[in-house]
């Protein structure tokens, strides 16, 4: 049966390639599509996400808690926080334990953290479940910044695969949620390749990625995520979605393996499930200034066409409702004058950046000095002035 779907898939891609009526070709398309659709629900856990989910990617200084309630409106299947400092958490640091608050409404989410050894990961872990009560505990085994990496978390884990592994098994002895792992290709180009680099008692010419993600499942996760590229890349040249598939038809692997990478359209993000076969898609930085991206791809994904209710002039309103989300979120509540005034900009402040990055304003003309101005604005009426000048100069340039 599992040969059948995946012919069906083949034949259906083909086809889409050879004739551009294919999708109008109802009866087999249909057929392919609803036979996929039923033998391909994802789980993580208990947690249904749905036939071929697309979820957004855990960013910092990004996937606040406004930005992913808009996102899981917009289609997401799942949602991450921004990753959370371990000892931050322990030392109870204002800041990052507003970074794990979870509302109903933005479930199944993940609150993602990291950290360098193996009790503060625990003690943190314990922390998130117990305040925070996520769907999913991700751990960060692939931030690339000095930062994170040069002080041995994150990607820098990488480099010693055993403490990583300690870590995760003791994570998932620690809580009842179930825990998963993102992470990367390896530390770089040249041992990616060669698992004995990290791994000696690995197989000779076994690539680093396919190892670990054994011994990442034999920890107990309940699903892996692997970013295409490795630490040295950081986010240089194109994601190799290669090895992630590697992973993915490895026989040993039984969880959910998410594909993450250079997916900023809606053809990309069904290309990684036909070519590679990942059981879902996690979208990062092209959602940032188009949460709707996820709607584009649903849509797409289910019906094989674009959305085209979504008009300019929708687009605008949901960036105008994200500046109304990003300031409400930030304030807090039985605060003076001069603290709201203080929490208000910090919506500014983190909603401006989504605002300047926005593939609306391409082709803009000397856009630039306006996207100074974006990064600049200090209130909600100084972006929404902006918006509706760029609004204009948009529309402006489509009726010549």
């Amino acid at each position: 049966m599992f040969r059948f779907i995946i012919y069906l898939a083949k034949i259906r891609r083909l086809n889409k390639n050879k004739n551009k009526k294919w999708k109008n070709n109802t009866f087999f398309h249909n057929f392919a599509t609803e036979i996929i659709t039923l033998h391909c629900i994802v789980f993580i856990s208990d947690i249904n996400l749905g036939s071929r989910p697309v979820l957004l990617a855990p960013m910092e200084d990004v996937t606040d808690m406004s930005f992913r309630i808009l996102c899981k409106e917009m289609g997401a299947s799942m949602v991450y926080s921004e990753f959370v400092s371990a000892d931050a958490l322990i030392r109870n640091v204002q800041r990052s334990l507003d970074k794990i608050r979870v509302e109903e409404i933005e479930r199944p989410v993940a609150i993602q953290i990291y950290g360098r050894d193996v009790e503060s990961m625990v003690e943190a872990s314990r922390i998130v479940e117990q305040e925070a009560k996520p769907d999913v505990l991700d751990i960060n085994f692939g931030c690339p910044v000095k930062k994170i990496a040069g002080k041995g978390a994150g990607s820098g884990m990488l480099r010693t695969p055993q403490l990583m592994l300690d870590i995760t098994k003791a994570v998932v002895s620690a809580v009842s949620t179930p825990v998963t792992v993102k992470t990367r290709l390896g530390w770089d180009v040249a041992t990616m390749y060669d698992a004995q680099t990290f791994l000696p008692d690995a197989p000779k010419g076994k690539a680093y990625i396919v190892e670990l993600a054994e011994r990442l499942q034999d920890c107990g996760i309940s699903a892996l995520t692997i970013h295409g590229r490795t630490r040295s890349q950081m986010y240089q040249g194109e994601a190799d979605w290669t090895l992630i598939g590697e992973v993915k038809n490895n026989p040993h692997m039984t969880i959910p393996i998410i594909g993450n990478g250079d997916i900023c359209t809606a053809e990309q993000c069904l290309d990684a499930f036909e070519r590679f076969g990942v059981d879902a898609v996690m979208v990062g930085r092209a959602s940032l200034g188009q949460p709707w991206l996820f709607r584009d791809m649903r849509t797409f994904l289910d019906t094989g066409q674009h959305d085209s209710s979504m008009t300019l002039e929708w687009k605008f309103s949901v960036l105008r409702r994200q500046i109304e989300q990003s300031v409400a979120y930030s304030l807090r509540e039985d605060n003076g004058l001069k603290e709201r005034r203080r929490t208000e900009l910090g919506g500014i402040i983190h909603v401006r950046r989504h605002l300047a990055n926005s593939p609306l304003f391409k082709g803009i003309p000397n856009f630039r000095e306006m996207r100074i101005r974006i990064l600049q604005a200090e209130s909600r009426d100084e972006l929404f002035t902006l918006l509706d000048k760029a609004y204009d100069l948009i529309r402006q340039s489509q009726s010549i």
